[in-house]
């Protein structure tokens, strides 16, 4: 494996050209490339049941007559908030915007979920949602502990303001951007939580 400098910096377009290339995925922040951090087991389990539940709910869902068509993305696939400014790897993405045709990456996403750990917790509050409330089309960001059972759901009201909702292990919840409930249980399904990992 060959060592990287501490800062990578390239344009937009060498970015998109060379991080394909890569094993690692990198994101893209104003002309500097980030690497992304390895993500552990209960993580990967959460952003797996999360896709999952997302994608069975999703499926032939018809919207009056006509088939609805939103798509369900993870890990693997980038969200571009600016071109050429900012291109980020979120854990789950959907899209239901015709316009979004790129095999690489989702232009108009309309609900973003994170994976809150320790490494990104920061960034996935701070400066990443700071960018992602500029996506006109995104109605909803999640956030989702993995420390213990909760999630944290931003929705754009009316008036385009930001609201915060918070769920816990026993409730149900309701992603209005593409009308679907999920039991909070049921993302962390085969989760077991370090208070439980110490206890064994």
């Amino acid at each position: 494996m060959v060592a990287l400098p501490d800062r990578i910096l390239m344009s937009a377009e060498e970015y998109l050209v060379w991080e394909s290339t890569q094993e690692e995925r990198y994101e893209y922040w104003d002309g500097e490339v980030v690497m992304m951090s390895g993500a552990t087991r209960n993580h990967n389990r959460i952003s797996a049941n999360f896709f999952k539940l997302l994608d069975d709910a999703l499926a032939d869902v018809y919207d009056g007559l006509r088939l609805r068509t939103c798509e369900v993305y993870i890990v693997d696939v980038k969200v571009q908030l600016e071109p050429g400014q900012k291109y980020f790897y979120p854990d789950v993405v959907v899209t239901c915007d015709e316009r979004d045709r790129d095999p690489q990456l989702v232009q108009f996403p309309c609900l973003i979920i994170e994976v809150l750990s320790p490494s990104t917790e920061a960034a996935d509050r701070g400066k990443k949602f700071a960018k992602y409330r500029q996506s006109p089309t995104l109605q909803e960001y999640v956030l989702v502990q993995i420390a213990q059972p909760g999630v944290e759901v931003f929705r754009r009201n009316e008036q385009g303001k930001w609201v915060l909702s918070e769920y816990n292990l026993d409730e149900i919840l309701r992603l209005e951007s593409v009308d679907v409930e999920i039991a909070i249980i049921d993302l962390y399904r085969q989760v077991q939580f370090e208070s439980e990992a110490t206890e064994n």
